[in-house]
């Protein structure tokens, strides 16, 4: 079992029922729940078994252990890029051509793979926060254990994304467009009035006749969004051949996640990190000489 989770009861929460306190101050998902519920001395209240059907009281101390999640990723040596670690969160920097979780066709080569490898043999599960495409690289927050990544789900990321696209670009904007999946396929998205809302805000850095250099953030969080988005306004990411880029240059949608910004659940300490680009991108960054001043 993990180290426990420790609460004092403060007087706004004199005589509620510890189900609700549970769930709402302690942020406990009913699935974690009713697993500790199913575990004994998982859940105590002044050395005492808790029930969530009690009423707690100012300065009663309620102690949470997690119970070991099951896990069936099978642990895989390789390279992972820490960007920063605590006893609840990793941040790595995940290169492309690899998946985030194993899938039918990636058992073996995923990001989970390479993390339980790491992890192997401590109370640790593989819980990814943000997910990125097979293709785009940058910064993965994974949580250890389920109820961080219960409280990670309510917590606001902010994810500045580099993208490298065809033509010229100006002038910042914002693309609000609607996106589903396209009637023909399974895996391609385009701009549809049927779709789910998505907002995409970018602003160019670098640019010249033939590409620019975006930073983009996201107000939703849309499958391909950026890649649709992009290529729904005639600028295309390079290498992004299923929507129409080319692969002269880069041979896969040159797409990163340059940074993450968000509050810690547990220290509530603002955690930024900045996942260092790799080479393809720098390479295409480096072809385009024109700083654009915004």
């Amino acid at each position: 079992m993990s180290d426990p989770l420790i609460f004092i009861v403060d007087s706004e929460h004199d005589g509620d029922k510890a189900g609700r306190y549970l769930r709402t101050v302690c942020k406990l998902s009913a699935r974690t729940l009713a697993k500790i519920k199913r575990t004994e001395g998982a859940l105590t209240i002044n050395g005492q078994l808790l029930r969530t059907i009690d009423t707690i009281h100012s300065n009663d101390t309620i102690k949470i252990i997690i119970p070991i999640e099951e896990n069936e990723i099978v642990p895989v040596e390789g390279n992972l890029e820490i960007l920063y670690e605590d006893e609840f969160i990793v941040i790595v920097n995940k290169p492309s051509d690899m998946p985030v979780h194993p899938v039918k066709a990636h058992q073996m080569d995923t990001l989970a793979n390479l993390f339980m490898y790491k992890y192997r043999g401590e109370d640790t599960a593989f819980h990814a926060i943000n997910r990125l495409d097979r293709n785009t690289s940058g910064a993965v927050i994974i949580a250890k254990d389920r109820h961080t990544a219960s409280l990670m789900q309510g917590t606001p990321v902010t994810k500045h994304y580099t993208a490298v696209c065809h033509g010229k670009i100006i002038e910042k904007d914002t693309i609000d467009a609607p996106i589903a999946l396209r009637k023909d396929s399974k895996i391609v998205r385009c701009v549809s009035a049927d779709g789910q809302r998505a907002i995409t805000h970018y602003t160019p850095v670098y640019t010249s006749e033939e590409m620019t250099v975006i930073d983009v953030t996201l107000e939703t969080g849309r499958t391909h969004q950026i890649r649709c988005h992009m290529s729904s306004i005639g600028h295309p990411l390079l290498g992004d051949d299923l929507y129409g880029g080319f692969l002269d240059l880069i041979d896969r949608q040159a797409l990163h996640c340059e940074s993450i910004c968000f509050e810690h659940p547990f220290s509530h300490e603002l955690i930024k990190v900045v996942a260092p680009q790799p080479s393809d991108i720098s390479k295409l960054i480096r072809i385009i000489t024109k700083p654009q001043n915004i």
